[in-house]
């Protein structure tokens, strides 16, 4: 080790690369010349070893490291190492804080409105004027507030905030949980990586975290590099460096050439050794994801700052700061990963809502007020004509202050404070629930827009099908066999043959292992196609471990790795006579046409000519490929000792060969997804499937799985012919022509990841049909992230499924099956009748109470419905009611329906029917109560009651009939689409019975002993019983109303919409001030925030688009295989197309015919 440290001062770099720290412990490279050299690329970087280190090995001595032997494995050095380089870890964002998240939730306007009424009425309570009334001040009856309701005057202002605190806290804590629960799924994942490194001259396995500068990693075919390096020898290694700079052409990377290997960056071909010289936050995914806001507090910092500014000038000067910074708004920060594009639709229509709801609130409380004081001015000053008087002040004030706070309740009664909360819940509930059925939410609003989603664009593979490649046929020694043969039926020969050219002719890091639970399939490891392969060496009860302990990795002679172009991989090795073999497998259509025998049932060769090979392509490939199965060919070539070929002419060696058999492979299609399927159709929703296998497996796979069926109009498409329908001449893309293609489209074949975005993006956008398209896509891959960030759901597979995936997801599919998907559709739906339910509740609620108090106001001076009930009748109604119609479990009959869709009002005709019948039938009975009800039940009246007269008979009587009818009525509120039977399915709820039940207990405790606080005195068990009845008679009513045909009252309006579509256009629209709805503008101040985050999230998008997403660096390596598979996928072109004119001409269909394009 001394000669190198001594070494490591003779190649010094030039003086101004100098730092004043020269070498930090020891080692020959700062951090920061490092992380400049890896922004080089090729010639440049090469250039740049050469001057400061000499070459590579040069910079493996500064790094203190052998290019043979790796590290010493010395937990010391390795822990200096990481001192100095940093760790291979990208710190997750700071999660926030539950006090955070408590303030977040307190930024709700009508939370903030609610909030400022609590706090003046507790003011005013604790106000109490000095003196006793004198006589000269007048005693206006029924004006000032009695001792019990003086004393009592804080319970008003207390229960208003209990009711703010309790909403706060549920959201805070939803919000919370779910934060916890993906971090875990986050920290499940990053455990599971490894990475092969040398150390100490052993191949060992480490967790990617545990890397370290200096490191020697072997990088292989199907690697994500979780870390940048500098390649020291490499064999024919390509590398797809699309997710970092968005070049779709595989990169060739040498050591004399371009040696630089980035993070994030898939090994599509080869293998080699590198030394890591960049990890965690230094390396070139680690810096982007800095940019996007992952990795930094400093913007934390940029953004205390920016909210000092004013906030216009904050909005303009937004998009600069975050283009450097690519912070994001705290409050889009919510959910640790970059927000999506506009509000739900859900969200825009309530705050629509509640705003207009506050208005008419905020008119009705003031007029209340005004009319009251005129009243108490003109009676007092005019009629009875006393003068104001100093010492008099406080008893006036104290009137103006009791009208105030009848002006307060009636505000409060009218807002309807309950919304946010039955939402929260509602989403809440259904997020806890949706776990179970295998959908890990990570956007709330998800899940309510996923009620209206009216298309899904579907992965094929691991979606719909298993994502377990498995041989169903083969055609081994001139027999087609449509299941797997019995070993005894094959020739021994053959059967060696085979067992060898599959167990030696396919990565080594491809394997079978035992399943890890009882009962569970065994675990396929690696390259899916290759899997099957094994599984197929397996099920002919041979096993591939000891051919492959016998020839290991190392002795194999020569490997032409898979790729797209070849669409085959051959491996040579070296025979105990000195001779050569080479097994080759790969597409059939390819294959067969260089080999020139075949092996006869007796295991002896057999001339194949261009005949022969017509005949099999019609006979034997042909019916597979109808099958949906994709063929591959088997094939080997023996070559004698005397004389080497020339391993580089790679056609001359990869010519002449034998076959030795034809498998056709299948991803089975998911048993339940058919059914699925069709439950989507019912539901009205179209499902489409994007995929990147051939047009003919997509189409028998979409036939199994019922998205065509026979007689339908459909279209199924290539990318190519996609692409060339919707762009016009000068190859852009045009809506119009999109919308002449994609209402009939039901299979996109041989797709690419931009076609993907392209069809999400155009059924969003277009404005053909009568309503707007909501549109969920599936993805696993980096490349899906642009169309599920575009989505307005983006579900991501959480087995499957790589980090880019899953942080532009808004749900993982814990279980990566289409059914969950079904299960969040039913979910969503559910969350929007909730709300609807709780609102169809509410309104009635607040229409009556709104309504008495101003009446009563007005008439009587005095409020029938005293504060502390009305708060009462708040609370009880708002948050219990919420609670109870928010949790209805959701029911198979949601899935019969239509989605609303975007422009569906909350609030149909139907509701507003049932709204305003409800209205009518309370307001009746309570007014008939107010002026005869007295004369009814033989007592004295409570209208005009003197001072401090005790609480009445007459207004207890009011105030419990009133509770009663809402009672029940919660009970009608079940069912917002004019059903009869409103107790259907009420006992599934056991929430909805223990709510009524606790309420209507608690109503009898507050009657009876309730007092002076409540201003209730007791009642007799008749007048229990009359104001039972009159609450029954709203189920009744109930009744009557649903016999009403909606359609004969055209005077009904709906309210709820959502924004209009002008505002909803495309995405530069919602990043302007138009995604506002004009309601909220004039929340301006409280929405500032809004728009700052819009206008960055602009930024972001454009940060992200420069770097065409970053392949996630941190989960992603474990998913190796599924990306490989999906190249398979994409690659493996073995199925004729053109099946039907197979006769006419053979040769084509077994080639590439026109349909087919090659990725």
């Amino acid at each position: 080790m001394g000669d190198m440290a001594n070494s490591s001062i003779e190649f010094h770099p030039k003086p101004q690369q100098q730092r004043e720290v020269p070498h930090v412990g020891g080692f020959g490279c700062t951090l920061a010349e490092l992380r400049s050299l890896m922004e080089l690329r090729g010639a440049e970087a090469l250039q740049k070893i050469q001057e400061a280190y000499g070459d590579v090995s040069g910079l493996c001595r500064r790094l203190k490291t052998s290019p043979t032997e790796g590290l010493a494995d010395n937990a010391n050095d390795l822990e200096k190492r990481r001192q100095i380089y940093g760790q291979n870890f990208i710190p997750p964002k700071q999660p926030k804080t539950f006090l955070q998240l408590v303030w977040e939730a307190l930024q709700d306007v009508t939370l903030i409105i609610l909030e400022v009424a609590a706090i003046v009425s507790l003011g005013l309570s604790f106000y109490a004027p000095p003196g006793e009334e004198s006589e000269a001040c007048g005693n206006v009856s029924g004006g000032a507030e009695d001792e019990g309701e003086a004393e009592a005057g804080w319970i008003e202002g207390a229960a208003i905030l209990l009711s703010v605190i309790c909403v706060v806290l549920v959201t805070a804590f939803n919000d919370w949980s779910k934060e916890k629960q993906f971090r875990g799924l986050q920290s499940r994942i990053e455990q599971e990586q490894k990475f092969t490194v040398i150390r100490n001259g052993q191949l060992l396995q480490v967790p990617v975290a545990a890397l370290v500068v200096g490191d020697i990693a072997q990088v292989k075919y199907g690697d994500l590099l979780p870390a940048d390096g500098v390649l020291i020898q490499g064999n024919d290694l390509k590398i797809d460096e699309s997710s970092l700079t968005g070049e779709s052409d595989h990169v060739r990377k040498s050591a004399d050439k371009d040696p630089m290997l980035l993070s994030g960056t898939h090994v599509m071909e080869g293998s080699g050794r590198m030394v890591v010289t960049a990890v965690g936050v230094n390396s070139q995914t680690g810096i982007i994801f800095t940019l996007l806001g992952a990795g930094g507090e400093e913007e934390e910092k940029k953004d205390k700052k920016a909210k000092k500014q004013d906030g216009a000038v904050a909005m303009e000067m937004q998009p600069l700061k975050s283009a450097e910074g690519g912070e994001m708004e705290e409050r889009e920060k919510k959910k640790a990963n970059v927000p999506k594009k506009e509000k739900s639709v859900l969200q825009g229509k309530l705050t629509k809502l509640a705003v207009q709801i506050g208005k008419a609130g905020l008119v009705m409380s003031a007029i209340t007020v005004i009319i009251l004081v005129l009243y108490f001015v003109i009676e007092t000053f005019v009629v009875d004509g006393r003068v104001w008087l100093a010492e008099c002040t406080p008893v006036y004030v104290q009137y103006f202050v009791k009208f105030f706070i009848i002006g307060v309740t009636v505000l409060v009664v009218a807002v309807p404070e309950g919304l946010p909360l039955a939402v929260t819940i509602s989403l809440a509930y259904s997020v806890k629930k949706m776990m179970k059925d295998n959908n890990l939410v990570r956007h709330l609003d998800a899940c309510e827009t996923m009620g209206n989603a009216t298309a899904i664009c579907s992965d094929k593979t691991g979606t719909l099908t298993t994502n377990r490649m498995t041989v169903v046929q083969s055609y081994l020694g001139d027999t087609h066999y449509k299941e797997i043969p019995a070993p005894s039926a094959l020739t021994p020969k053959i059967l060696d043959l085979l067992v060898h050219a599959i167990s030696i002719n396919s990565a080594y890091t491809t394997k079978i292992l035992p399943p890890e639970k009882e009962g569970a399939l065994p675990r396929q490891v690696g390259n899916k196609t290759e899997c099957a392969l094994l599984g197929f060496v397996l099920d002919l009860k041979r096993d591939f471990q000891p051919v492959r302990e016998q020839i290991p990795e190392d002795q194999l002679y020569k490997v032409y790795t898979f790729n797209s172009v070849r669409k085959s991989m051959s491996t040579v090795i070296r025979m105990p006579d000195g001779g050569f073999r080479l097994f080759s497998k790969g597409a059939s259509e390819i294959l067969l046409k260089k080999c020139t025998n075949i092996l006869n049932s007796n295991g002896e060769l057999r001339g194949f000519r261009p005949r022969d090979r017509d005949d099999m392509v019609k006979k034997i490939i042909e019916p597979m490929a109808c099958d949906g199965l994709r063929t591959i060919c088997i094939a080997y070539r023996d070559f004698s000792a005397i004389q080497e070929p020339d391993w580089d002419n790679e056609n001359e060696v990869v010519g002449d060969l034998t076959c030795i058999a034809v498998v056709g492979i299948e991803d089975p299609v998911r048993p339940e997804v058919p059914e699925a399927i069709r439950k989507c159709q019912r539901a009205g929703i179209t499902v489409r499937m994007v995929t990147g296998d051939n047009i003919n497996t997509a189409r028998a796979i979409a036939a199994k799985c019922g998205i065509i069926q026979p007689g339908e109009d459909f279209l199924c498409l290539e990318g190519k012919e996609f692409n060339r329908r919707i762009r016009n001449e000068k190859g852009e893309i045009e809506q119009e022509r999109l919308d002449k293609v994609w209402p009939k489209l039901r299979v996109l074949a041989r797709s690419s990841p931009t076609d993907k975005h392209t069809l999400v993006k155009g059924i969003i956008d277009s404005t053909t049909g009568e309503q707007r398209q909501v549109v969920a896509v599936t993805g696993d891959g980096t490349n899906d992230g642009p169309a599920l960030k575009k989505a307005d759901v983006g579900f991501a597979m959480g087995i499957a499924g790589t980090d880019v995936a899953k942080e532009a997801s808004d749900i993982i599919l814990t279980d990566d099956n289409f059914t969950s998907i079904v299960k969040a559709v039913m979910w969503g739906r559910n969350v929007y009748d909730s709300i609807s339910k709780f609102l169809q509740f509410q309104l009635t609620v607040n229409v009556v109470a709104v309504i008495v108090a101003f009446t009563g106001a007005c008439i009587t001076q005095d409020s029938p419905l005293k504060a502390v009930q009305m708060l009462w009748v708040n609370l009880i109604m708002d948050t219990f009611a919420s609670l109870a119609l928010a949790t209805e479990p959701p029911t198979e009959s949601l899935l019969l329906r239509k989605p609303y869709g975007r422009d569906k009002p909350l609030i149909s005709r139907t509701m507003m029917k049932n709204i305003l019948g409800h209205a009518v039938y309370q307001l009746t009975i309570i007014f008939t109560l107010l002026f005869v009800g007295e004369l009814f039940f033989d007592i004295d009246s409570g209208r005009n009651a003197p001072l401090h007269s005790p609480p009445s008979e007459h207004y207890t009587i009011i105030f419990n009939t009133f509770v009663m009818m809402q009672l029940f009525n919660e009970i009608n509120a079940r069912k917002i689409h004019g059903e009869r039977n409103v107790f259907d399915g009420i006992f599934s709820n056991p929430i909805f019975c223990t709510i009524v039940l606790g309420t209507f207990g608690i109503q009898i405790v507050i009657v009876q002993f309730g007092g002076k606080p409540f201003s209730c005195s007791p009642l007799s068990t008749e007048q229990w019983l009359w104001c039972l009845f009159v609450g029954v008679g709203e189920l009744v009513w109930g009744q009557v109303i649903a016999t009403i045909p909606t359609s004969q009252l055209k005077c009904l309006k709906e309210a709820g919409h959502g924004p209009g579509k002008d505002e909803m256009t495309d995405e530069e629209l919602a990043e302007g001030e138009e995604e506002i709805d004009h309601a909220e503008r004039e929340l301006r101040r409280g929405q500032i925030l809004w728009f700052r985050g819009l206008n960055r999230i602009q930024t972001q998008m454009e940060v992200v688009s420069t770097f065409k997403r970053s392949g996630s660096f941190q989960g992603a390596v474990r998913r190796r295989s599924s990306v490989l598979s999906q190249l398979h996928d994409v690659t493996n072109l073995s199925t004729p197309t053109h099946v039907t004119l197979s006769a006419a001409k053979p040769t084509s269909a077994a080639g590439n015919p026109g349909g087919e394009s090659i990725p």
